[in-house]
């Protein structure tokens, strides 16, 4: 269980890190141009936000993955991410367009991937609180 966490642990943090890219990757410059200044705010702050809580999430798997393990408050914490990773994997069926991926190679392997990797997490977390 303890490989698992480390494993998570810097896959979260990586996941964390990856969000540097999206303003340019997904072009916010132009596409959110036409929103309101709160809205393109909000839109950037969020992001920081999700990827702050993703990168301390995988800082606490990495540095405290045994007492995450063995305490009764890891155990709850745990639980809290199992929850939190199963509503992520909720939504990449049905907060997201299958228009976004279907018949798209690249969008359709990122789909499977990370659909995988929420099942994981919800999974590993789940496993760690009922053991």
């Amino acid at each position: 269980m303890h490989l698992h966490l480390k494993i998570i642990g810097i896959v979260l943090m990586s996941l964390a890190l990856v969000h540097v890219i999206f303003p340019r990757y997904f072009h916010w410059k132009e596409e959110l141009k036409n929103l309101r200044l709160v809205n393109r705010q909000m839109m950037k702050v969020h992001t920081f936000f999700i990827a702050l809580v993703v990168f301390l999430m995988g800082l606490l798997c990495l540095t405290y993955a045994n007492d995450l393990i063995q305490t009764p408050l890891g155990k709850i914490i745990s639980l809290g991410f199992s929850i939190f990773w199963f509503f992520r994997l909720f939504i990449q069926f049905f907060g997201y367009s299958a228009e976004l991926w279907k018949g798209k190679t690249f969008e359709t392997i990122v789909h499977v991937i990370f659909a995988g990797l929420w099942t994981y997490l919800t999974v590993i977390f789940f496993w760690i609180y009922w053991k």
